[in-house]
C-alpha cells in the first residue's frame, strides 16, 4: 500500500473536508456527522499508532515515502518517532473535542468546518513530517485557516487580531525559512530528507559558524508561535477573537508546533548552537512566566486571562528546552501533552458560558457555579490542572522542568516557581469572580451541559488527570523520541 495508518491519520479529515463541499448547507446534521466521522477515525488511528509505536527500536515507525521532486530532494515522506507520537495523540483528541464544540456554530457551518478540517490536516502535517519541505508547508497551511476562521467567525476587533495573527507568524516563517534553506546548502547533501539530514549531522556536526546563525532564526522564528517574550502579543488577542473550537486548537496545538520545530529543527541539528543560545532563552522563559502570569492576573476578560496563563505556561516549555538535559526535555514534552489538553478545555468551558450569556467579562459573571454544577466542577479542575497540582498532567511535566533546570539554569528555575504562585493567585481569583457568591443576573438563563454536550468536556480532564496519574503511559515513547537527539548533545560535548 502506498498509504499506511500515518497518511490516513492525516488524509482522513482532508477527506471529509473535500467531501463537505459536496454536501448542501440546508442538510447541517449531515455536515456535523461527516466532521465528527472524519475526526473519529484520526483519533482511533493515532491511538492506534500510539500504543503500537515499538518504544524499544525507536526511530521513526509508521513510514510512508512517496517520491515528488526527486532532484531537489522533496518526497512525501511521512512517520512517527515518540515525540510525534504522543502530540499526534494529542492533536487527534484535540480535533475530536474542537469538531465536536464546532457542532454548535450556526451561521455558515459547512464553511466553518471545512476550514476547521484543513486547520487539522496542517497541524497533524507538521507532526508526521519527515521532509523538511513539507514541514514546513503544512506550518503554513496550518496558519492559513486561521485567518478566515476568525476574521469571519470570531468576536469583538477581529479583524485587527487576525492582521496582527498573520502578519507575526508569517515574519516568524519567514524567518525560519532563511535558517532552514541554508541548512539544505550547508549540509550538501540537496535533501530536504529530515532522516539523511539527522544521520549526517551525527556523523558530522554542521559546521559552527552556521548553527551561531541558524539556531537564533528557527528559536525566534518557531518562538513566534509559541508566544516567545517579547513575540507575544498576538496570541491573547487572537484567543479573544477566535470562536471556541479555534481556540482550542490555537491554544492546544498550534503553540506546540513551533516548540516541536525547534526540537527536532534547532537542538537536534545544531546542538552547539543550541548549547550557546539556551541560557539566554531560559531567562526570556522567565520573562514569559512572570509577566505573563502578571499580565494575566489584572484582565478582565476571561479569554484574556486563559490567553495570557497560556503564553505564561509556555515559558515553562521553553525552560525545559533550555536545559538540554533528558528530564528537562522529556518534561516540556510532556508538558506540551498536558498543557494542550488543559489549555482546550479552559477555552472551550468558558466558551460554552459565552455562548449563553455573550459576556466574557470577570464582572458579568457571578455565582454561575449555582446554574452550571457540571460546567463549574470542571472549570475549578482546570484551575487546579493550571496552577500544576499533583493528580493532573500539567504537575508532572512542570516538576520534570524545574528539576532539570535546578541542574543547568539554577536561579531562573527558582524564579519560574513564583509563576505558579501567581497561576494559583489569578486561577483562584476567576474561580471565586465567575463560579462563587451571589448569582448574577447573566446567569438566571444558564443551561448546564447535557447528553453529547458533556463529551468533549469530559473526555479531556478524564485524560488530563489519567496522565497525571499514570505518566508512565506518555515516557516511555517521548523518552524513545529524545533519545537520539539527547544522544548528539552529548557527542558534541553538551
Amino acid at each position: 500500500m502506498p498509504f499506511g495508518l500515518t497518511s490516513w491519520i492525516l488524509l482522513t479529515p482532508a477527506l471529509g473536508g473535500c467531501l463537505l463541499l459536496f454536501v448542501p448547507k440546508n442538510r447541517p446534521d449531515t455536515l456535523k456527522a461527516i466532521a465528527v466521522l472524519s475526526v473519529t477515525v484520526s483519533l482511533f488511528l493515532a491511538a492506534l499508532t500510539f500504543f503500537n509505536y515499538d518504544k524499544v527500536a525507536g526511530g521513526y515507525q509508521f513510514v510512508d515515502r512517496v517520491e515528488w521532486v526527486k532532484s531537489l530532494g522533496i518526497f512525501y515522506h511521512v512517520g512517527l518517532d515518540g515525540i510525534s507520537s504522543v502530540l499526534v495523540l494529542m492533536t487527534a483528541i484535540l480535533a475530536f473535542a474542537g469538531v465536536m464544540v464546532s457542532c454548535s456554530v450556526t451561521r455558515d457551518l459547512k464553511e466553518y468546518l471545512i476550514f476547521y478540517l484543513f486547520l487539522i490536516v496542517g497541524c497533524f502535517g507538521v507532526l508526521v513530517s519527515l521532509n523538511i519541505f513539507f514541514m514546513y508547508f503544512f506550518y503554513e497551511t496550518a496558519v492559513v485557516p486561521v485567518f478566515p476562521l476568525i476574521g469571519v467567525w470570531g468576536s469583538g476587533n477581529k479583524e485587527y487580531a487576525t492582521m496582527k495573527l498573520t502578519l507575526y507568524l508569517t515574519l516568524g516563517a519567514l524567518l525560519a525559512l532563511i535558517a532552514l534553506l541554508g541548512l539544505y546548502f550547508v549540509t550538501g547533501l540537496q535533501t530536504f530528507e529530515l532522516p539523511l539530514i539527522e544521520a549526517a549531522v551525527t556523523a558530522q556536526p554542521l559546521p559552527i559558524e552556521f548553527q551561531m546563525w541558524a539556531f537564533p532564526l528557527i528559536m525566534v522564528g518557531f518562538g513566534v508561535i509559541l508566544t516567545l517574550w517579547p513575540f507575544h502579543t498576538w496570541s491573547p488577542m487572537g484567543y479573544a477573537a477566535a470562536p471556541t473550537s479555534v481556540s482550542m486548537l490555537h491554544a492546544g496545538v498550534l503553540k506546540k508546533l513551533g516548540a516541536f520545530a525547534i526540537i527536532k529543527l534547532g537542538i537536534g541539528l545544531m546542538p552547539q548552537g543550541a548549547a550557546y543560545w539556551m541560557p539566554y532563552v531560559a531567562w526570556i522563559a522567565v520573562i514569559n512566566i512572570v509577566y505573563c502570569g502578571l499580565i494575566a492576573f489584572s484582565q478582565k476578560d476571561l479569554k484574556f486571562i486563559l490567553g495570557y496563563s497560556s503564553c505564561s505556561h509556555m515559558g515553562f516549555i521553553l525552560l525545559g528546552l533550555a536545559c538540554l538535559t533528558p528530564t528537562a526535555l522529556n518534561g516540556a514534552v510532556f508538558f506540551m501533552f498536558s498543557h494542550g489538553l488543559m489549555a482546550a478545555l479552559g477555552f472551550a468551558l468558558v466558551g460554552f458560558i459565552y455562548d449563553q450569556t455573550h459576556t466574557r467579562l470577570l464582572e458579568d459573571w457571578g455565582g454561575f457555579g449555582k446554574k452550571v454544577p457540571l460546567v463549574g466542577t470542571l472549570f475549578v479542575m482546570t484551575a487546579l490542572a493550571s496552577a500544576g497540582v499533583p493528580g493532573f498532567g500539567n504537575f508532572i511535566g512542570e516538576i520534570m522542568i524545574l528539576l532539570g533546570a535546578w541542574d543547568r539554569h539554577r536561579v531562573p528555575a527558582i524564579l519560574a516557581v513564583t509563576g505558579l504562585i501567581i497561576t494559583a493567585g489569578y486561577m483562584l481569583k476567576t474561580v471565586r469572580g465567575a463560579f462563587q457568591g451571589p448569582l448574577k443576573t447573566k446567569g438566571n438563563m444558564l443551561k448546564d451541559a447535557t447528553g453529547a454536550g458533556r463529551l468533549p468536556y469530559l473526555l479531556l480532564i478524564a485524560i488530563l488527570l489519567l496522565v497525571g496519574l499514570l505518566p508512565s503511559l506518555l515516557l516511555p515513547s517521548i523518552s524513545a523520541g529524545t533519545k537520539p537527539i539527547l544522544e548528539r548533545l552529548a557527542s558534541s560535548g553538551i
